[in-house]
């Protein structure tokens, strides 16, 4: 027992929070509780630990063959294993030490926050929870949707110094086994010294191409992750990390939030193809504006062409500067709108703009049309909230841009077939990216790029569910 006490007090030499108390029980008889202080509740360890063992008699304690009898816990290990104790004290549990015999108490301190209204993917129908720092809460909220047995969950142990908790969910009955084998595989590949958040797992199982589009979703809504789960996807939980990932993600479920199941098709499909509208508005309005005034003006009407020589008249840059300017002007106001917070950067954004943009027309440094065609474009990738759909959004603009400025029309046809050969070269865990429409599925496109009514939405997807393919009018 003193050999256990010298080298937890070695091991953790340094470290103030560390509590060990020793308590005597007869002039024999001694018990060792050892605990980390600000993780661990004061409340847990004198209820469950103290106060029982102040109860107990030293006669009676020494008839006793097992701690665990007589100290209660909601969470109770017995350790064999001497390394095992570091572990269990940085995760907030109470170390009970007696001769040879050593316990783990869970009394883990309350340090969370609660449960709030999801913020970066908002909706107006549907619920209103969101992840929080917490995996056991996080893995409430999702068990707390699916009532099955089948919803299995394997959990893992990351990082040499963070030794961060993470956890694998998928429906047993649904789910392909050889891709949680992979995902496992993977998991248990990682060796690094930390793990902060949820993106590093994603990005460290999940190849990192070039191509700059997600291959991963990362939502903070526990509805979007149980509905991944009944279609066949893997769900990664990492504590610490408001954020879930959802593997593999495709291209179409980037475009169309989950927030789209919660109203009638023939509503959300008007905003559907709108979204793929502006997507491609996003990447390629300033190149055709380029395009169209510098090399096919005859595809212009003369009196809009008028109109923009006159608007153009004065300005002392081509317009590929122009476009370049405002461009970088926009990531900067973005970018500072992320950066600011909540309570005034929108406005501080807001203001930058308008000033901007009006003093920049009123010195001939850029046209009003450039202004337009540039808020034009800003606003259809406002429509995106994933950070990284807009990043690849902000390249893929900059490469249709450049080649328009060479090629005009031309270089968008160009600039359109580069985009295509890079998102069909991209797998996510073995699959194609642009599915379902390349390989095309008409079940799993009509849950994504389309919807239809909820009475017809009857199959999932074989790509997705090796088995149980029926998810409604048959089958389990």
């Amino acid at each position: 027992m003193l050999k256990v006490i010298k080298r937890i007090k070695e091991e953790f030499q340094g470290v103030p929070d560390l509590v060990v108390k020793e308590i005597r029980l007869s002039f024999l008889d001694k018990v060792y509780v050892i605990y980390m202080e600000t993780i661990s509740s004061s409340d847990k360890v004198n209820d469950y630990i103290l106060k029982n063992l102040s109860s107990i008699s030293s006669k009676r304690f020494k008839k006793v063959y097992n701690l665990d009898s007589i100290l209660p816990g909601p969470n109770t290990k017995v350790i064999d294993n001497w390394d095992l104790i570091e572990f269990y004290l940085t995760n907030g549990f109470t170390i009970i030490i007696r001769n040879r015999e050593i316990l783990a108490i869970e009394t883990k301190a309350d340090i969370n926050r609660g449960i709030p209204t999801p913020d970066t993917e908002p909706a107006i129908n549907g619920p209103k929870d969101s992840f929080v720092e917490n995996y056991q809460i996080n893995l409430g909220l999702v068990k707390r949707r699916i009532k099955s047995n089948t919803c299995k969950t394997e959990e893992f142990i990351v990082g040499r110094k963070t030794k961060t908790k993470v956890g694998l969910l998928y429906i047993d009955d649904i789910c392909d086994k050889d891709l949680v084998l992979e995902v496992k595989d993977k998991i248990n590949n990682i060796d690094i010294d930390g793990i902060i958040d949820s993106s590093q797992i994603g990005q460290l199982i999940n190849n990192e191409y070039k191509n700059h589009f997600p291959t991963y979703i990362l939502t903070e809504r526990p509805d979007n992750v149980v509905r991944s789960l009944l279609e066949g996807k893997i769900v990664i939980l990492v504590d610490t990390s408001p954020l879930a990932i959802v593997i593999p993600a495709f291209f179409a479920d980037f475009i169309n939030p989950g927030a789209d199941h919660y109203n009638k098709s023939t509503n959300i499909n008007f905003l559907k193809m709108l979204r793929i509208i502006c997507f491609f508005l996003s990447m390629t309005v300033p190149a055709i504006y380029i395009a169209l005034v510098n090399y096919n003006q005859e595809t212009i009407p003369t009196p809009l062409l008028v109109s923009f020589s006159i608007q153009r008249d004065g300005v002392p840059f081509p317009a590929i500067v122009e476009a370049f300017i405002m461009l970088f002007v926009c990531e900067m106001l973005r970018e500072s709108d992320i950066r600011f917070p909540n309570s005034y950067g929108s406005a501080i954004s807001i203001l930058g703009a308008l000033v901007l943009g009006d003093a920049a027309v009123s010195a001939g440094i850029v046209s009003p049309i450039m202004i337009i065609v540039i808020a034009l474009t800003f606003m259809a990738s406002l429509i995106f909230t994933e950070a990284e759909v807009t990043s690849a959004l902000r390249f893929m603009r900059f490469i249709f841009l450049i080649l328009a400025s060479f090629y005009g029309i031309l270089g968008l046809l160009f600039g359109f077939i580069y985009f295509l050969i890079r998102i069909n070269e991209v797998e996510t865990f073995g699959k194609p990216y642009f599915y379902p429409l390349i390989p095309f599925d008409k079940d799993y496109f009509f849950q994504t790029i389309m919807k239809k009514p909820l009475k017809e939405d009857k199959k999932r997807s074989k790509m997705l569910a090796s088995k149980n393919i029926t998810k409604q009018g048959g089958g389990a």
